[in-house]
């Protein structure tokens, strides 16, 4: 039997109460193996066991419930869909057919004839004590109908909601012959129902835009011709174009054009990104200057843009702690204030001999003020702006729980080759020994040697600024020198370039060159000599350079109170220049990934008995997977595109801007921030409120104004976080910079490094 899931569109859901609903709706169906509910997205993700449950069946129930409901999309692997599916699920994608508006006429109306209600109820006209309670049933019916019918629900499973807290306020204010108010009180509820809706759907919406979508269509060649195509028809190897001003419809090679492209979408960069050929494009970027020719390299359904989607959709299913508490809370606080509200209800007129109509009147307006939607909806919408907020910034955390966590990090773990330096070496240095006149020529043979190799320190000379721009001459016998360079001959003067293995004994300028290379090597780089049988002509300087916000990044995150380490395979030479010119103290060179998987524990233990370590490791996520694995969060470098790095880490970083870490702490800092915001004022209005209706201050309708407006505040306060934006590391970056005397790296072995793969 096949296990399949199906994503299911439940619009309706205004707090954690009605998702709770939602999923046990659906868990007590049969076959079904796993439900979540994400109140934030509206969207349910059901495991079946295909053949047991029909989709029309889990439809049904979310109806039944009251809610509206539609299939998104449908997975059956290696299947297809059961022939009596429902029609949208046949072909496994979203129904056309989308959500009904709201209708706001009965709300109004039901407000209407409230008001009438109590504008008749206080007049003398004849039969006035027969219309005000006519009017405020109207209105009550207008209103509450679904209110009713899922309370009544919920009080035959033998459960407590708000609608059922609300249900039994209403009828028992009517009762008691305070029929416009019972009539103003449901309206004001739906009222609040709907506005808390609109605030969910903002986030909803906020989530939705995280990165535009890409064209439904492509501009492909087929026959020889370009015909617009649907997206999802267009396979992997074939060519499509891109025009100016047009978004990027899939992944794909560049194999024609020149253009810049704006990647903020997924990378949260500000500045274009240059294309040409052989670079990568990606399906939602846009396209803003040149006419660009491109092969696809994944179908619609596996692009970057839809593993991302995908990944934010998982993450909002994530519970944060804060979260999981809250819903813990909410399952025991309704029955608690409604046995609460009984006692108020009775024990004074048994008691104390009060009056039975007042004491059930106060008992009824602490139902209402007892509903906890803000307790539970302050949680998710603050932990949902706050995944979308870093998805905007090009930062993908894979759900709450590292969100609101990442505060706590005290050390972090930096991977060397890749991630404090670029991962590409470069020509840094390079002198000639020879007069004046004869240097051109000699950097020409330099030139023509290098592009005659693919080794990555002849390639880093050869774009080097020095010689990238000679042509380079006919090197003929040329030959590979195993673990030294390479030789060859030019005109009929045979030349070396390699190590210092290439030299030999009572060669001119060979002390002096020796000395240089000495100085140089003490910086952490890699020098290579060119040189003739008799005659060491000139050296170079090859290094895998640090990336440029290394530094300041390092200083931010100490003003953050996290400490720096560097865990890399380099050797202690190289690691210990990078690492003075990161600003790093800590360093572990020579490592392989398994000891940086045991360091990563060493670092977990704590430097004081009190003080728990929080640790981080932020590497490219592939040959860092061990380490990423044990850390309590990990981060990927530069992941655009690869699968591995997407799958290791718990934080993905959409390219290589090592600054965005700092802005992750201090938006998980302020995400936690909200949350105890949050908590604390829904407490402290309902607090308020809860006193002053205990000495009848409060009326029935004063106290749904109060619920609604604490839900309101705290929705309003965690949708801040979608502007959220970390501090500039202004004077840092400037401060910190690496100047001529903090020279980047090399890797001891040709700049080849063992850190990276």
């Amino acid at each position: 039997m096949t296990t399949a899931t199906v994503t299911i569109q439940v619009d309706g859901m205004t707090c954690g109460c009605c998702s709770s609903r939602v999923e046990r709706c659906l868990s007590e169906l049969p076959g079904v193996t796993k439900v979540d509910v994400e109140l934030a997205s509206g969207r349910a993700r059901v495991k079946f066991d295909d053949g047991q449950t029909r989709h029309e069946a889990m439809l049904a129930v979310i109806r039944d419930a009251k809610y509206k409901a539609r299939i998104l999309e449908v997975d059956i692997p290696a299947a297809p869909a059961p022939a009596s599916c429902c029609a949208c699920c046949a072909t496994g994608n979203a129904a056309p057919a989308a959500a009904s508006p709201e209708k706001w006429w009965p709300l109004i109306l039901a407000v209407l004839l409230a008001l009438g209600a109590e504008v008749i109820g206080e007049t003398t006209l004849p039969y006035a004590e027969w219309i005000s309670p006519l009017l405020a049933l109207s209105g009550i019916a207008f209103a509450g109908t679904e209110v009713y019918a899922r309370g009544w629900r919920a009080l035959l499973a033998g459960r407590l909601d708000i609608n059922t807290l609300m249900a039994v306020a209403v009828t028992g204010a009517f009762l008691l012959r305070q029929w416009p108010e019972a009539a103003m009180v449901m309206a004001l509820f739906t009222l609040a129902e709907r506005l808390e809706s609109m605030a969910v759907t903002r986030t909803r919406n906020a989530i939705g835009k995280l990165l535009e979508t890409a064209p439904e269509t492509v501009s492909a060649m087929r026959d020889g011709q370009w015909r617009e195509v649907a997206a999802k028809e267009v396979t992997p190897g074939e060519i499509a174009r891109v025009r100016p001003g047009e978004r990027v419809p899939l992944d794909g090679e560049v194999v024609r054009g020149h253009s810049s492209i704006d990647q903020s979408a997924i990378t949260g960069e500000s500045l274009p990104v240059e294309k040409t050929v052989g670079d990568a494009v990606f399906a939602g970027t846009l396209n803003e200057t040149g006419l660009l020719e491109f092969r696809v390299t994944a179908a619609a359904q596996q692009t970057l843009l839809a593993r991302i989607v995908q990944l934010v959709a998982e993450a909002e299913g994530a519970r944060a702690p804060t979260q999981r508490f809250i819903d813990r809370f909410a399952r025991y606080y309704t029955p608690i204030i409604f046995a609460a509200a009984v006692v108020a209800a009775i024990a004074p007129p048994l008691f104390f001999d009060a009056s039975w109509r007042d004491c059930v009147y106060r008992a009824l307006v602490l139902l209402v003020i007892a509903c906890p939607c803000a307790f539970v909806i302050s949680t998710p919408v603050a932990i949902v702006s706050g995944l979308a907020r870093a998805a905007r910034l090009g930062i993908l955390v894979k759900g709450g729980v590292f969100l609101e966590t990442g505060r706590k990090l005290t050390r972090l773990a930096f991977d060397k080759t890749g991630t404090l330096t670029r991962g590409k070496p470069e020509c840094t240095d390079h002198e000639v020994f020879a007069p004046e006149q004869e240097q051109a020529n000699i950097l020409q043979y330099a030139r023509s040697l290098a592009s005659c190799s693919n080794h990555p320190v002849s390639e880093a000379l050869a774009r080097g600024a020095a010689l990238k721009t000679l042509p380079p001459l006919e090197v003929t016998a040329f030959a590979a020198l195993p673990g030294s360079g390479v030789r060859g001959v030019i005109g009929e003067l045979p030349l070396s370039l390699g190590s210092r293995r290439t030299l030999t004994p009572g060669q001119a300028f060979l002390p002096e060159a020796l000395a240089r290379a000495d100085h140089l090597e003490q910086q952490g780089k890699t020098v290579v000599f060119l040189s003739s049988p008799h005659q060491v002509l000139a050296l170079f300087a090859v290094a895998d350079t640090p990336r440029a916000e290394s530094r300041a990044v390092v200083a931010e995150l100490e003003s953050l109170g996290i400490t720096s380490v560097m865990l890399t395979g380099d050797n202690d030479r190289t690691a210990q220049a990078i690492a003075a010119a990161s600003g790093i103290e800590t360093v572990a060179s020579e490592l392989l990934p398994e000891d940086k998987y045991r360091k990563i524990a060493e670092l977990k233990t704590p430097r004081t008995a009190n003080k728990k370590e929080f640790v981080g490791m932020i590497g490219d996520g592939i040959n860092d997977a061990p380490a990423l694995a044990a850390a309590d969060i990990g981060f990927a470098m530069g992941v655009m595109g690869t699968d591995t790095a997407l799958e290791a880490a718990d934080v993905a970083l959409m390219d290589d801007d090592l600054r965005k870490i700092p802005k992750f702490v201090r938006l998980s800092k302020a995400t936690h921030a909200v949350l105890v915001q949050n908590i604390i004022a829904a407490l402290v209005i309902k607090g308020a409120f809860f006193a002053l209706a205990l000495s009848g201050l409060v009326s029935m309708w004063i106290a749904v104004l109060a619920d609604l407006g604490s839900t309101l505040l705290v929705v309003a306060n965690s949708l801040r976080l979608l502007r959220h934006g970390a501090e500039p590391a202004k004077t840092l970056e400037k401060e910190y910079l690496p100047g001529p005397a903090l020279q980047p790296d090399g890797a001891g072995n040709h700049g080849a490094g063992n850190d990276r793969p």
